[in-house]
C-alpha cells in the first residue's frame, strides 16, 4: 500500500504550515539587507539612552552608536568595499573550493564514493552509506547529487529497500552535516563567524579552526550508529510493509563498477594524499619546525600549521585531483585544472551576493554596540533566572533547530545567530567553541526534515523513481526518526563529552574567562 495514502494528514497540515511561514521569510541575502537597514534605525533610537551595563571591553557603561548621523553615513560608505572584502568567511570557503573543485571535475570524488561502496558487505551496506554521506562533506554538495541516488542504487541491487538506502544516505549526508572525520570548509567558515562575534566583547579573542574536531569526529561514530539502528530496525522494515516500489526499474541508474583505468587513478592519487600527509608530519615533526608555535606547540592557534588549515584542504585535495585525473584521462592540461577551479567558483555567484551583505550587516551589528548590549542583558537574564549551563547549552541547540526549519544556509545562519549567541554565553563563562558545538548539533539534526533545505525537493525526485507516490510528507515521515533521535541522543552525547571534560577540539575548552 502507498504511504502516501495512509500516513496521518496532521503531517501535511504541520509540513504546509512551515512551508507556509518559511516561503514569507525574504530571502537570506535581501535578509541581511533588511536586518542591517532595522540595526541602523535601532541605534538612532537607542543613541539617546542611557544604560546601566558595562562594557567589558572598556569597563564603562555602554553606549549605543547612532550609525545614522551623517559622519556615521560618510565613514560607511568609505569602507563599504573593505568591509566585504575583508570578510573573514569569503576568502575561507572560495580558497578551499578551489581544490575541492578541481577533485570534482577530475572524478576523484565520484570515483572515490563508488569505490567505498562497491566492495561493501551486505550486512555493512547500512553503516557504509551512512559513512561515505558524511565523507561526502568534504566536496560539500556532491552528496546530494550522488551519494543520495547511490544509497538508492546499491540497496537495491542488495535485494534491499531503495527508499532505506536514501534515508540512511540522506541522514548521513545532511542530518550528519556537522559530523566528519576530515576537516572541511565548513569548519573555517563557522570558526570565522564565531571569532568574530566573540570579539565583540573581547578584541583579543582568536578561535582554532579545528576547535570542535575532536568532537565532530567522535560524532561521526554516534550519527553511524543511530542512523545504522534506525534504518535497519526501523525504517526498512515499515518501508517494506507499507511501502511498494512500483517505478519503472528499467530507468534506474547503475552502480557502474570502477574501470581498471580508473582504479588504477584511484589508487595513485591515494598515494599522492598520503605521501602529502607524510611530508607534512616529517616537516612538522622537528622542536624547531616553523609549523610549530613559538613555544613548540603544533595545536596553538599561533601555529602556522594551525592558521594553514584551509590551503592545506586546498592543497591535499588538489594534488590527488590532478594526479588521478592525469591517469584517468579525464583531464589533459593545466587548462583543464584551471576549468575545474573556474566551475566551483560559478556555483558560488549567491554565496558572493549573500556574503556581501551578511558583512554589511555584521558590520554594522558590531560598530553599533547593539550586539553587545543584547548580550549584556541576555547574560543579565540568564543569570538572574541561574538557569545551569547544560541547560543554556540545550536551548541554544533547539532553538537553532527551529531556526533551521526556515532559514537553511548554515553560514547565513550562523551570521545571524552568531553575533548574540557567543557574546551572551561568554558572559555566562561558556566558551565560544561550546556555543559553536552546540549550534552545529541543532543546524545538523532538523536538516532532513525541512522542506526548505534546498536539495530537499531533489531529494523526493530520487524517491519518486522508485515509489512513484512519494510527496514531501512521505519523506518527511521516514526522516523524522533520525532527525529526533539525532537532536536528542547528539545533545546527550555533547552533555556527556562535556561532563568527561574531553576538549572539543584544538584549544576547544568549554569555559570563558573575561580578561
Amino acid at each position: 500500500m502507498n504511504e502516501n495514502t495512509t500516513k496521518p494528514r496532521f503531517i501535511d497540515r504541520a509540513l504546509g504550515a512551515i512551508e507556509t511561514v518559511g516561503n514569507k521569510l525574504p530571502d537570506p541575502a535581501a535578509l541581511f539587507l533588511i536586518l542591517m537597514v532595522v540595526v541602523w534605525f535601532v541605534s538612532w533610537w537607542l543613541s539617546g539612552i542611557s544604560f546601566a551595563e558595562v562594557d567589558p571591553r572598556t569597563g564603562e557603561a555602554i553606549q549605543i552608536r547612532n550609525l545614522m548621523t551623517g559622519d556615521s553615513i560618510a565613514e560607511y560608505m568609505t569602507q563599504m568595499v573593505s568591509i566585504f572584502v575583508n570578510f573573514a568567511p569569503l576568502g575561507v570557503v572560495l580558497v578551499a573550493l578551489l581544490g575541492i573543485g578541481v577533485a570534482e571535475h577530475t572524478g576523484l570524488i565520484n570515483a572515490a564514493l563508488r569505490g567505498l561502496l562497491s566492495f561493501t558487505p551486505r550486512m555493512l551496506l547500512t553503516p557504509m552509506v551512512i559513512l561515505v554521506g558524511i565523507l561526502s562533506h568534504t566536496a560539500v554538495d556532491a552528496g546530494y547529487v550522488l551519494v543520495i541516488p547511490l544509497g538508492a542504487v546499491i540497496f537495491y541491487a542488495a535485494g534491499r529497500h531503495p527508499l532505506a538506502g536514501i534515508a540512511a544516505a540522506f541522514a548521513g549526508v545532511s542530518g550528519g552535516f556537522s559530523a566528519n572525520f576530515v576537516p572541511s570548509a565548513i569548519d573555517p567558515l563557522l570558526q570565522s563567524f564565531t571569532q568574530a562575534a566573540g570579539q565583540v566583547i573581547d578584541p583579543t579573542l582568536l578561535v582554532n579552526v579545528l576547535a570542535n574536531f575532536f568532537f565532530t569526529a567522535s560524532s561521526s561514530v554516534l550519527i553511524i550508529l543511530i542512523g545504522w539502528f534506525l534504518t535497519d530496525r526501523v525504517i526498512e522494515p515499515r518501508l517494506n510493509r507499507e511501502t511498494a516500489v512500483d517505478g519503472d526499474m528499467k530507468d534506474m541508474p547503475k552502480l557502474e563498477p570502477l574501470a581498471p583505468k580508473e582504479r588504477s587513478a584511484l589508487i595513485w592519487a591515494g598515494v599522492s594524499m598520503l605521501g602529502g600527509l607524510v611530508l607534512l608530519a616529517l616537516a612538522a615533526w622537528p622542536e624547531t619546525s616553523p609549523l610549530r608555535a613559538p613555544n613548540g606547540a603544533l595545536s596553538d592557534f599561533g601555529a602556522p600549521i594551525m592558521r594553514s588549515i584551509v590551503p592545506l584542504i586546498f592543497l591535499l585535495f588538489l594534488i590527488p585531483a590532478i594526479v588521478y585525473g592525469y591517469i584517468a584521462n579525464t583531464i589533459h592540461g593545466h587548462r583543464d585544472i584551471i576549468t575545474g577551479m573556474s566551475k566551483s567558483m560559478s556555483t558560488m555567484g549567491y554565496y558572493i551576493v549573500m556574503a556581501f551583505f551578511a558583512a554589511q550587516f555584521i558590520h554594522s551589528f558590531g560598530v553599533s554596540n547593539i550586539g553587545a548590549l543584547i548580550a549584556l542583558k541576555g547574560a543579565a537574564a540568564l543569570a538572574a533566572w541561574e538557569t545551569p549551563a547544560q541547560v543554556t547549552v540545550v536551548g541554544i541547540i533547539l532553538l537553532t533547530g527551529f531556526v533551521n526549519l526556515f532559514v537553511g544556509s548554515a553560514s547565513a545562519k550562523w551570521a545571524l545567530l552568531a553575533p548574540i549567541f557567543v557574546p551572551m554565553l561568554m558572559l555566562l563563562g561558556i566558551s565560544p567553541e561550546l556555543t559553536q558545538a552546540a549550534y552545529r548539533i541543532g543546524d545538523s539534526s532538523t536538516n532532513i526534515i525541512t522542506p526548505l533545505m534546498p536539495y530537499f525537493p531533489l531529494v523526493v525526485v530520487f524517491c519518486r523513481k522508485y515509489v512513484t507516490g512519494t510527496g514531501i510528507g512521505t519523506l518527511v515521515a521516514m526522516m523524522l526518526p533520525y532527525s529526533v533521535a539525532f537532536l536528542l541522543l547528539w545533545s546527550l552525547f555533547l552533555l556527556g563529552y562535556w561532563a568527561l571534560g574531553i576538549p572539543l577540539g584544538f584549544q576547544g575548552g568549554y569555559t570563558y574567562t573575561l580578561p
